[in-house]
């Protein structure tokens, strides 16, 4: 099986400098999630046919197990999958298929794939086709007594085609040397002036080949991309599959509506979600861990019992214990908070080494960064940190230590005692604040 993902449209209607392709669903390209199902199905050769945005979308996305073959200019479907066949058709064993996707078309499933090569097997032109209320601007299948004979596009359609409802995706699997034989007697007689992939479909049913179907099993599975308002639907659409698949194994979401996970989440029993979180690369929450509103997580594990949140931020190389309580307004990065531990409000941990039953006061910062490298703060194990406390790094506070509030650390603090780095406090007797200048009078 090969498969060659067409993405050379410009994507005019996106208004955007980004090529479409790139534009991101679930944090994510586009041809990402197309590549990615390629990859799921186990296809032998993937090359993607890339054009607009040229060496800009092969750059973002290039990968050993990829080829690529570029359009320019770009005069079609056909013509697209034409340019791939020096790739897939040369070193093609005998009898072999190539599946045809869409870099713009994110949301195909892998068993709806699987069903259409099972209908190909091998030695048929299989299509995806759907049947829909408003067929409008989709290519129409053309039956004869239940068999397919063509496709004929929206453009060159007579008002009969026109009321068909049973509407091409443009998602194929056929024979690749009759693929090979095929694309090179492509016309381009018709109003586009195009060299239509649908097209072979005619040539097929010439030579006798059966052209067979299969559906996807929901609309939007082969619904594409050429607006944002169009990429603003299919991520509710994913992000909606996301949520219920969660709830499915036993994720307790406040409100599916509002959840958005750019990556991967994994959640062991237990967890529960509030409203407007947002998770991103690969997120592991453990047994029973509570996940208050409005956070974001990125490349994160959060331990069993934990709670974050609500408007807390757990940044890449964060690594919570069991029983970590990281409150609101907390931000926390690179860092690792071991059991038991809590920074409740107000603060930023990067670049920390957090040992157990450690308190971290209101107004605490990890100073890491000096502008030009960055170091590591270790807080050991029963630590007690007061409020609107800075920790210089690199610096390391004792195993039982007590930071006074206010403190800026700029040396190791010894364990078991209290360090206090506060100016002496001072009244000044007779001193009165400063008041308002009265205003000036108007003569007039």
């Amino acid at each position: 099986m090969n498969v060659v993902i067409l993405a050379a449209g410009q994507g005019k209607r996106m208004h955007s400098d980004l090529p479409k392709v790139l534009h991101p669903l679930a944090g994510k390209a586009l041809l990402g999630h197309v590549i990615d199902t390629a990859r799921e199905l186990g296809a032998g050769k993937i090359c993607v046919v890339y054009g607009h945005g040229g060496e800009r979308v092969r750059a973002a996305l290039d990968a050993p197990d990829l080829a690529w073959a570029r359009q320019e200019p770009q005069l079609g479907t056909g013509h697209a999958v034409l340019q791939a066949m020096p790739v897939t058709a040369a070193s093609a064993p005998t009898g072999s298929s190539t599946l045809v996707l869409y870099g713009d078309v994110p949301l195909t499933r892998v068993d709806t794939l699987k069903r259409l090569i099972a209908a190909a097997g091998g030695d048929k032109l299989a299509l995806l086709t759907a049947h829909v209320d408003n067929p409008q601007g989709y290519g129409r299948i053309v039956r004869s007594e239940g068999l397919v004979t063509r496709i004929v596009e929206e453009k060159d359609a007579d008002d009969a085609e026109k009321a068909i409802r049973e509407i091409n995706t443009g998602i194929l699997v056929a024979p690749t040397a009759a693929l090979a034989r095929w694309l090179p007697g492509l016309g381009n007689r018709n109003a586009q002036g195009e060299y239509y992939l649908t097209d072979i479909v005619a040539l097929a049913v010439a030579e006798g080949m059966p052209v067979v179907t299969a559906h996807p099993a929901a609309a939007w599975e082969t619904e594409g991309v050429n607006s944002k308002l169009q990429l603003a639907a299919l991520e509710r659409v994913h992000q909606r599959n996301v949520a219920e698949a969660l709830m499915e194994a036993g994720v307790t979401l406040a409100d599916p509506a509002r959840i958005d996970v750019r990556g991967e989440l994994v959640c062991g029993r237990d967890v529960t979600i509030d409203v407007n979180c947002v998770f991103e690369g690969r997120v592991v929450l453990g047994d029973g861990v509570r996940i208050k509103a409005n956070c974001v997580l990125e490349d994160a594990v959060v331990g069993a019992g934990s709670i974050v949140g609500p408007f807390a931020r757990l940044r890449p190389g964060t690594e919570l214990g069991s029983d970590v309580h990281i409150g609101n307004f907390v931000e926390v990065k690179n860092s690792s908070i071991a059991d038991h531990s809590k920074a409740n409000h107000l603060a930023y941990l990067g670049d920390a080494t957090i040992g157990s039953r450690v308190n971290v006061g209101a107004g605490t910062i990890t100073c890491n960064y000096d502008g030009a490298n960055k170091f590591r703060t270790v807080i050991e194990d029963d630590v007690f940190i007061g409020s609107d406390t800075q920790l210089v790094a690199p610096v390391t506070v004792g195993r039982g230590a007590t930071l006074g509030a206010g403190t800026t650390l700029t040396r190791d603090a010894p364990p078991d005692q209290l360090t206090v780095s506060r100016a002496k406090q001072v009244a000044v007797p007779g001193w009165k604040r400063p008041a308002k200048l009265p205003k000036p009078q108007n003569k007039d």
